[in-house]
């Protein structure tokens, strides 16, 4: 299958040929699905709690925070591209001469392009965009109105422009305070000061792509000390990039390897579940985990956080009672009744399957299984109501071994053509706007190998275009997916207010990005 310039190529990547074999031979057999039994929903994988709980889950949070080491990981690499399709269609398919906005938009059916439009002044870049066309455009206010428009979307896509489709997310203008324009990055970091320090600092750390990590460090640099003296928080950023050794292959639609046209093998980033490898590189007591684009305008932020304490409140009020019962195993002074309180917290607050059979066990084997299991990274997420958005959410699912056990699934991971598991889909209450904390570390203080906890079997195929031939690639199980599939797990109600992703440019006028308009 691999001639000797393969494989030193796959050395090369820090790769096992086993590990590249492995991969054709997921592709080839087609991905497992999986097996849904039920949406998580309030009372059943699902908990909600009332005012009174928040308060004292935050003060909780608060009087340990100091005393944790703390980091705020935030997934970053993604250009910004899919926020402007609507606008690359425009530029491609707009003709001045014969259109209006109006009569492109109703002959394309995109509504998109209207509400654009006619909000150009409360985008927070409106006036970069205004001040680079009058740079390059001498004759800009001399034009008629459509003229006017494809000049501005030019000017913010182009390559000889300010070219925004090149930059992630993360450096765009995000949000306007009167003058100033602030990043999706800026924001992150007064973000962390307000449940992700402790002591007085800030520990966060981006993924990055390589191509973007000077603009990231330019950025660093030029609003660090600014929001130090502002926040009187001291930040330690890191970066890192998708490692080369989690990269796949891909197989045509015969299932032979894709090769590039010097005969080498293509190797294409793994989805987010390659950071996996990055995550597993922090070591910190709690790991805060949030998108790079679910970022509000600061006014809503303080509201917003108090949210990320309940989180991280529930986790450590948990992870102290994983310790005390791993301790107590440890220690072997327990009766029948000891194991069996243990055995409940197992299995109703930490979600955990837990064998029917299980008071048929000898004492002995109750204890090691309870150790196993108790023994075991935590998670707790934060879950949105839903209101049609888009994505994955909590579902009871079983695995090939018959267990059941609480699981955050991608869209992508169902089978719709089976009506049972679409009408489960149907019956979602709830989705998972990616916000955990997450706990990584044992009772003895030593990190997990997040890698032993993996579902290997969570991978995703995906169809894509190479160069107009279709590919049958491969991802790595999701980072909150299938990468935390072994993981116990709390799943907890939060406000709609939580989730705020930039998906379109468009949703940057909503009201939680609106620094001046609201």
């Amino acid at each position: 299958m691999f001639s000797e310039k393969d494989i030193q190529q796959i050395k090369n990547k820090g790769i096992d040929k086993e590990q590249v074999v492995a991969q054709a031979d997921r592709i080839k057999n087609g991905m497992s699905y999986s097996n849904l039994v039920a949406a998580a929903t309030l009372g059943n994988g699902i908990e909600s709690y009332n005012e009174a709980d928040l308060k004292n889950f935050i003060q909780a949070y608060d009087a340990k925070k100091d005393d944790l080491s703390i980091v705020k990981f935030v997934p970053a690499s993604g250009a910004a591209t899919r926020m402007f399709k609507f606008l690359f269609r425009f530029l491609k398919n707009f003709n001045p001469a014969k259109d209006t906005i109006e009569s492109y938009a109703e002959r394309r059916t995109d509504s998109l392009i209207k509400t654009f439009i006619s909000n150009l002044e409360k985008f927070p870049f409106y006036d970069e965009v205004i001040s680079k066309i009058k740079e390059t455009c001498p004759n800009y206010d001399s034009l008629d109105e459509s003229e006017k428009h494809l000049e501005f979307v030019k000017t913010m896509l182009d390559e000889n422009g300010l070219n925004y489709s090149f930059f992630p997310k993360g450096l765009l203008p995000f949000h306007k305070y009167d003058s100033q324009v602030v990043t999706a990055f800026q924001e992150h970091l007064f973000e962390s000061t307000l449940y992700a320090s402790s002591n007085g600092k800030s520990k966060l750390h981006f993924t990055v792509s390589e191509a973007h990590h000077k603009y990231f460090l330019e950025e660093l640099n030029e609003v660090k000390k600014r929001l130090e003296t502002k926040t009187k928080t001291f930040f330690n950023v890191s970066f890192s990039y998708q490692k080369e050794a989690t990269e796949t292959i891909a197989l045509t639609t015969k299932d032979e390897v894709y090769r590039k046209e010097d005969g080498s093998i293509l190797f294409r980033p793994a989805g987010h579940g390659a950071l996996l490898e990055n995550l597993n590189d922090l070591d910190s007591d709690l790991i805060f985990i949030k998108n790079i684009d679910n970022i509000v305008v600061s006014s809503r932020n303080i509201e917003v956080s108090k949210y990320k304490k309940l989180l991280a409140g529930i986790l450590l009020e948990a992870r102290e009672t994983v310790f005390t019962y791993l301790n107590k195993l440890d220690e072997g002074c327990l009766s029948e009744t000891d194991l069996k309180i243990m055995i409940l917290f197992l299995r109703y607050r930490l979600n955990t399957p837990v064998p029917e059979n299980i008071d048929d066990f000898s004492f002995g084997d109750k204890i090691a299984f309870l150790k196993e299991k108790l023994n075991r990274p935590i998670r707790v997420c934060g879950m949105v109501k839903n209101e049609g958005e888009p994505g994955g959410g909590p579902f009871w699912v079983r695995d090939k071994d018959g267990k059941v056990s609480l699981q955050i699934v991608e869209f992508a991971q169902i089978n719709f053509s089976k009506k049972h598991q679409q009408e489960l889909v149907y019956k979602a209450t709830h989705f998972n706007p990616t916000d955990l904390v997450c706990a990584v570390k044992n009772y003895k203080g030593e990190k997990f190998d997040l890698k032993q906890f993996v579902d290997p079997e969570a991978a995703f195929i995906t169809m894509k275009t190479q160069n107009g031939t279709d590919i049958q690639a491969l991802e790595l199980p999701g980072l909150w997916n299938g990468s935390m599939a072994y993981w116990n797990s709390i799943f907890v109600e939060v406000p709609v207010e939580t989730f705020n992703p930039v998906k379109t440019v468009n949703d940057l006028l909503k009201p939680a990005h609106q620094g001046n308009n609201v």
